[in-house]
């Protein structure tokens, strides 16, 4: 059977490190007030001159160049964003066009913090089908451009940044000892609409908007989401949390990273955290994370490695990966 392989990560950030204690002019707050709630202690932000496109572009770039490919060896790129550069046309037709790719298709996917791991689902059945051989899987974003910097619930937890990995079509046996993406968890339930949120939209404001959250509310669904897809995915591929090698969580909050993990039995050194590093970069969260991962050498070839996000919507999803 035909299986998704990975054969590279990238990942791009803005050169602009913005840390706690620069939000102390701000916002009434302070170092210890949010990395003790979040786990985060420095986020990137997005210059004038860097945007969705330039970002994604970059984290595409090395992703390829990890991978041992070219532009030219790509037939699809999938594009998990909340933070577009235009409306429309897509931001992956303007990160194709941005690459030299003049061939192929792309497309933007929005799932909010959830969307690289739709992105993943998503781009394998594209392989699966037939319709592409490698695909180019970007998540990026500029959450920066949708905060409201007076509101210190929430302008002190999102960053900006970009991740990509590139997945290629492989042969496996259909055991869980294939490479590639072997199992996968997708939901929705959009009566959790106004819990996380912006409050704007060209059908509606006719404007950008900023972003809203309940952060109670989010938090008190989360774990039990997450959980939820885990354990579905899990029984998919027919294994246990003992099983794996590495878990790979959407970067929001610390706290609900250790619950979620506690919960399921992962081994708090099976998990890879970089919210400290990045804040909530949004679906660009699980790729930075991967790509620290890999870099590092954490993530070897054989591993198992487990993804997860949750998002506004609420959207929430979990994929199993052999890398």
């Amino acid at each position: 059977m035909i299986r998704s392989v990975v054969r590279g990560t990238g990942a791009a950030l803005p050169r602009r490190i913005m840390k706690n204690a620069d939000f102390e002019g701000m916002v009434e707050t302070s170092d210890e007030w949010i990395a003790q709630r979040t786990g985060i202690r420095q986020r990137h932000i997005a210059g004038d001159d860097e945007t969705t496109a330039s970002l994604g572009e970059a984290a595409a770039r090395a992703a390829l160049a990890n991978a041992g490919l070219t532009p030219a060896d790509i037939d699809l790129i999938v594009l998990a964003t909340s933070t577009p550069n235009n409306t429309f046309p897509a931001t992956a037709v303007e990160i194709q066009n941005r690459l030299g790719m003049h061939h192929g298709f792309a497309f933007d996917l929005q799932a909010v913090c959830s969307g690289f791991v739709y992105a993943v689902a998503t781009a394998d059945l594209y392989i699966r089908g037939g319709l592409a051989k490698r695909v180019l899987v970007i998540g990026s974003e500029t959450f920066s451009r949708i905060l409201d910097w007076s509101d210190r619930s929430t302008c002190v937890l999102f960053g900006d940044g970009a991740g990509a990995l590139v997945l290629e079509a492989g042969e496996g046996t259909g055991s869980i000892a294939d490479r590639g993406v072997l199992a996968a968890s997708l939901r929705s339930d959009g009566a959790h609409k106004d819990k996380l949120f912006v409050d704007g939209g060209p059908s509606t404001t006719g404007t950008v908007g900023q972003l809203r959250m309940e952060g109670r509310e989010v938090f008190k669904h989360a774990v039990g989401m997450i959980t939820d897809v885990i354990e579905a995915t899990f029984s998919q591929a027919g294994i246990s949390a003992d099983d794996l090698d590495w878990f790979v969580p959407h970067q929001a909050n610390k706290r609900i990273i250790d619950a979620s993990a506690r919960k399921l039995g992962i081994a708090e050194q099976k998990v890879v955290v970089t919210v400290d590093l990045h804040g909530n970069t949004s679906a660009a969260s699980v790729p930075l994370a991967l790509a620290v991962a890999v870099a590092d050498g954490r993530i070897k070839k054989g591993d198992l490695v487990l993804l997860e996000a949750m998002g506004g919507g609420f959207t929430w999803g979990a994929v199993l990966v052999r890398w």
